[in-house]
């Protein structure tokens, strides 16, 4: 069976890889000028609701329509600025907002990859706090930073930088548990790309989004590791132009599995496309 979807893959011009199955790619529209650039997605547990995040400081919630758990429309309501203390809407470069987890009590949380931190909010219409940042982040490259954010069913916050540095730095893992910021473990760095997105799945592992633009398109690998960086797992891998520029992923389970959700990041230009694509893992 393995090898026959290997070829089935191959010959729709999916990723050559098993364990990961393309379900569908949906393309999203919408006239709200502000549309676009989405860095991040979370789902609800049932694979129904949405929040995704654009990275100009925009939440935009919504629900699914699905045929055969096939994503069909979209429903979405207003999007929502992000707010600092002061109430405020964020202004560039404050807004740069990249990686976004909610907590089980509803705490959303957002990492910006210009301010080098983390804002707490407490609902999606609420004043956040103060950047919530660390030491280590100091020497990080601006428009580089902290892409990638995911919280564990006990409120600990993980973040990554899109960038590790040289070719052959690991990525860090920055953890932010009771308060207190570390860094337990890193991310070998495989090839040229760059990390975009992470979440935590039902199965308590760290899947992280990567992308990689090679001139022509870009390229998208995820990878799965235990919480303490071990084990490690390429579970897709595509192509260039296969799909647009991946940059959030949401891991969810359904009756049949696993499934990775993940949306693009158009950057507001015509040629490109807000897609939500979804994958479904077979092992």
């Amino acid at each position: 069976m393995r090898h026959l979807l290997c070829l089935i893959a191959l010959l729709c011009g999916a990723p050559a890889l098993a364990d990961a199955v393309l379900i569908g790619a949906y393309t999203w529209k919408h006239d709200d000028p502000r549309f676009g650039g989405f860095s991040a997605i979370t789902l609800s547990p049932n694979g129904t609701g949405f929040l995704a995040l654009s990275d100009r400081g925009n939440l935009f919630g919504g629900v699914f329509q699905r045929q055969d758990g096939v994503i069909t429309g979209v429903t979405s309501g207003a999007m929502v600025p992000l707010r600092g203390p002061d109430g405020a809407a964020l202004g560039h470069p404050d807004n740069d907002s990249e990686g976004l987890a909610i907590a089980p009590d509803g705490t959303i949380y957002v990492s910006f990859e210009w301010d080098h931190g983390l804002r707490r909010f407490p609902g999606i219409d609420q004043p956040g706090t103060d950047l919530i940042t660390a030491p280590a982040f100091a020497t990080m490259q601006p428009n580089a930073s902290l892409e990638a954010l995911a919280i564990d069913a006990d409120g600990t916050l993980y973040t990554l930088p899109e960038r590790s540095g040289w070719m052959s730095t690991p990525f860090p893992v920055y953890r932010l548990r009771q308060g207190i910021w570390d860094q337990p473990f890193a991310i070998p760095r495989r090839g040229p790309f760059l990390i975009v997105g992470a979440d935590i799945g039902p199965d308590d592992q760290l899947y992280l989004l990567e992308r990689d633009f090679t001139g022509l398109g870009f390229r998208t690998r995820v990878r799965r590791f235990a919480m303490d960086g071990t084990g490690e797992e390429t579970l897709l891998e595509t192509r260039s132009r296969l799909h647009d520029n991946l940059e959030g992923i949401s891991v969810w389970q359904d009756a049949d599995g696993l499934r990775l959700t993940m949306i693009s990041d158009d950057n507001f230009k015509f040629f490109q496309r807000t897609e939500i694509v979804e994958y479904r893992l077979t092992d």
